[in-house]
């Protein structure tokens, strides 16, 4: 019984994360400025795939495999913050930020 029920939960969160993982890939795709891109590629990605991992990590359910999914959940909450960090970065240095819209433009020239 308890098996099944780890079962259909695991399954909703892989369908939950699914969906999540192709909303940021269709925000990437649609969103017109290179913030919101970045955004959009790394809030509902991140969630997405934790979503996704949790769901594996409830349909497998030995250790060793608990532990990879753990691993990978930890390399991506740290790496996605500082790819988009560098991300919003770059594209500032290029140009490719519309200043108007920034609220506080902590990088401007005094």
């Amino acid at each position: 019984m308890l098996a099944t029920v780890a079962d259909w939960l695991g399954a909703v969160f892989l369908v939950a994360g699914g969906l999540l993982a192709l909303a940021a890939g269709i925000g990437v795709l649609r969103f017109p400025d290179v913030l919101d891109r970045m955004h959009a590629a790394t809030k509902p990605q991140v969630l997405g795939v934790l979503l996704l991992l949790a769901g594996v990590a409830l349909r497998l359910r030995t250790v060793a495999d608990l532990g990879m999914v753990l691993l990978v959940a930890v390399f991506q909450l740290a790496t996605a913050p500082v790819a988009a960090q560098m991300i919003g970065r770059a594209a500032y240095r290029a140009g490719r930020v519309n200043r108007d819209l920034l609220d506080v433009d902590e990088l401007a020239d005094r």
